[in-house]
């Protein structure tokens, strides 16, 4: 943000200089005290470079050392190739039973699909191995 001396801020710097404030607090850098008072400086302040000396003590950008995990964490994504893969298999033999049978023979791969499918739907959905479930399927149905 371009702070110039002599401008009035508007609402939208204003926001912005909260919302980068809030970050400083995630971060640890200013506690919820100190957070309230500059946030009450911002919004009394008319003046641009009032907005930047609330700022003048704390980092221009935020730093992230914590990298992101995947949504899907590979290993689902390795299960799900195979599952892929086999389904694509089982449809092609099937195919080619049903080329060689002269006419579409019984729809067996909906057994090797369908649940094999399921399975690996509810364990992305449900948690069970990436961290996220805390037995919170257990405990509303036990």
């Amino acid at each position: 943000m371009d702070i110039s001396t002599g401008t009035r801020a508007s609402n939208a710097e204003r926001d912005e200089v909260v919302r980068q404030l809030g970050r400083h607090m995630e971060d640890g850098r200013i506690d919820l005290a100190e957070y309230d008072q500059r946030v009450a400086q911002v919004y009394a302040t008319p003046m641009r470079e009032d907005l930047a000396a609330v700022l003048a003590d704390l980092p221009k950008e935020r730093v992230s050392l914590v990298k992101s995990r995947p949504r899907v964490p590979i290993w689902q994504q390795i299960e799900g190739s195979a599952w892929l893969g086999v389904s694509v298999l089982v449809l092609a033999i099937w195919a080619a039973i049903s080329i060689g049978a002269g006419a579409f023979t019984y729809f067996w791969p909906v057994w090797v699909i369908g649940p094999w499918g399921a399975v690996l739907v509810f364990r992305m959905l449900a948690g069970f191995e990436n961290g996220r479930f805390n037995g919170r399927f257990f405990a509303k149905h036990s």
